[in-house]
């Protein structure tokens, strides 16, 4: 192969991907045999089935015991709006992840004490294995799944705390602003980075698709002032989902 030239199952995908593109292989429709694909393009056994893990990784097709490989249904993007505003009153924990307001949903959330890794440490500016409390949301739109979220809260700042539990006491499931502020902590700035990433199992069995396939994490941090008061990652289907952000010009 001369330098700079695709390997040849990268060229295979590629043709197959424009197929599936333009509308030649519609979704639904089996992909050609990989018999079929080293006879078109004159490869091998190998090459074709590499072109076949190429389309499968990239979500494009997926595999159907004992039928073979079919063109998966794209789904149409939704937008998940986000916003650096936040107000007191009923910010649920759905509300404070999606803030369309004419958006309804619903969420479940259980919550637990645990010592904080290396990385939640360096977020909230704690101590490996100081004391955290992690709560594992999933939230919904009806009964579709659409959003993970794994959030710590150090139990210096809530601990002792009618607020310690977050979906318990008397402001179970307000969002972070509320709770702190009915502790005296302002929180006054929210930060986020995005990133993406494979699913992990358990985040493509909640929140459909398969392992590997693509998710936005977002990774999110309240602050009072200089002091994080809770961090979380928040998991979104790529293929599902498109982020819109609302950031006003002070």
């Amino acid at each position: 192969m001369a330098f700079g030239e695709q390997p040849a199952y990268l060229r295979v995908a590629d043709e197959l991907r424009a197929q599936i593109a333009d509308g030649r292989l519609p979704p639904h429709t089996r992909l050609p045999s990989q018999a079929s694909i080293r006879a078109a393009y004159g490869v091998s056994d190998t090459v074709a089935l590499e072109a076949r893990k190429v389309l499968m990784a990239e979500g494009l097709v997926e595999g159907r015991s004992g039928s073979g490989t079919y063109v998966r249904e794209r789904p149409v993007p939704r937008l998940i709006h986000r916003s650096g505003h936040r107000v007191l009153g009923r910010n649920s924990p759905f509300r404070q992840e999606q803030t369309d307001e004419c958006v309804r949903g619903t969420w479940e959330g259980d919550s637990e004490r645990e010592d904080a890794s290396p990385a939640v440490a360096r977020r909230l500016r704690i101590e490996p294995g100081e004391r955290v409390v992690c709560t594992r949301y999933v939230f919904r739109y009806g009964t579709e799944a659409v959003m993970m979220s794994t959030s710590w809260e150090p139990m210096s700042v809530t601990g002792r705390t009618p607020v310690l539990l977050p979906e318990h006491g008397p402001l179970a499931g307000r969002g972070v602003v509320e709770r702190m502020a009915a502790i005296d902590i302002e929180v006054d700035s929210v930060s986020e980075e995005v990133g993406a990433r494979p699913a992990l199992t358990r985040e493509a069995e909640v929140l459909g698709g398969l392992p590997g396939h693509p998710v936005l994490v977002i990774e999110r941090t309240y602050r009072a002032g200089a002091l994080p008061v809770e961090t979380a990652d928040v998991v979104v289907p790529a293929d599902r989902f498109r982020l819109s952000y609302h950031l006003p010009v002070r």
